[in-house]
């Protein structure tokens, strides 16, 4: 499996999330490689690379040079018959295969309500620390039939938004 993103500027957090992804792919049966884009123009001979060796599947993480460059990832995805995944539901919507991630709309109204009560007052540290509570589930099918996929219906089922 790939892994696509940028580089951390905290090489501690790089280490951590390394062990963390060895850990989460051995408890599920295969192995994550890292591709760390600097530029936007790295994406084209990530993608190449991922195709040339056959990579199953990408998961495209979340990032300032990632999202500044969201269709031209799924474009090169498409191009090179890439499975992508990633958090965000607009991506699945603009091209990948799918997303999983919190719900956006209510983390951000959810942030909001935090900002009016410190603005009134509130102590920050007398707020609870708080954690989504509604993943989103979005599929393209499209795109599955495009990369030649069959998505299992019970996986379907469970999604909040099917894209056909």
């Amino acid at each position: 499996m790939a892994l696509i993103g940028d580089t951390y500027s905290d090489p501690k957090a790089a280490v951590i999330v390394d062990e963390d992804l060895a850990i989460a792919g051995g408890a599920l049966g295969f192995t994550w490689q890292w591709f760390r884009a600097v530029a936007a123009n790295d994406y084209d001979e990530i993608f190449a690379r991922l195709a040339a060796e056959h990579f199953d599947a990408a998961y495209i993480t979340p990032s300032m040079i990632i999202n500044n460059n969201v269709m031209r990832i799924i474009e090169l995805a498409l191009r090179h018959r890439i499975p992508a995944v990633s958090e965000s539901s607009n991506w699945a919507k603009g091209g990948l295969l799918l997303s999983y991630g919190q719900d956006g709309p209510w983390s951000f109204a959810r942030g909001a309500e935090y900002i009016d009560k410190i603005l009134r007052g509130a102590k920050p540290s007398d707020l609870p620390v708080e954690q989504a509570t509604k993943l989103l589930l979005t599929i393209n099918l499209t795109t599955a039939k495009e990369l030649g996929l069959t998505v299992p219906p019970s996986l379907i089922a469970r999604a909040d938004e099917v894209i056909e």
